[in-house]
């Protein structure tokens, strides 16, 4: 019976485990993404964008986020749902950074 337990004590680490291991790869691909994305979005902000890493992983998450959903709602293939991402992102960028910063410098 103590024999049972521990084997059933181990498989339930292990599938535990499992899952703890895809979730952190789930969020690690999920930041890459929106980094990627975020990259991407202060390219097509014109000036210095001070906002940090964080900002830009985040806008660039966020960006994809409305991008696939918007692109979803129209139908729209993955390129231009890639393409959406990255123009919310952008206006994230822009909406975080104040976006009229050019305009006096």
């Amino acid at each position: 019976m103590v024999i049972v337990l521990v084997l059933l004590a181990i498989v339930l680490a292990l599938v535990l485990g499992v899952a703890v291991i895809g979730l952190v790869l789930n969020l690690l691909w999920w930041a890459l993404l929106g980094l990627a994305i975020g990259l991407l979005g202060r390219l097509i902000v014109p000036g210095a964008n001070p906002i940090g890493w964080l900002g830009t992983i985040l806008a660039g998450i966020a960006g994809a986020i409305l991008g696939g959903v918007v692109g979803d709602a129209f139908d729209l293939a993955g390129v231009l749902q890639f393409i959406l991402a990255v123009l919310f992102a952008g206006a994230l960028i822009a909406l975080f950074t104040g976006g009229s910063r050019g305009a006096y410098a």
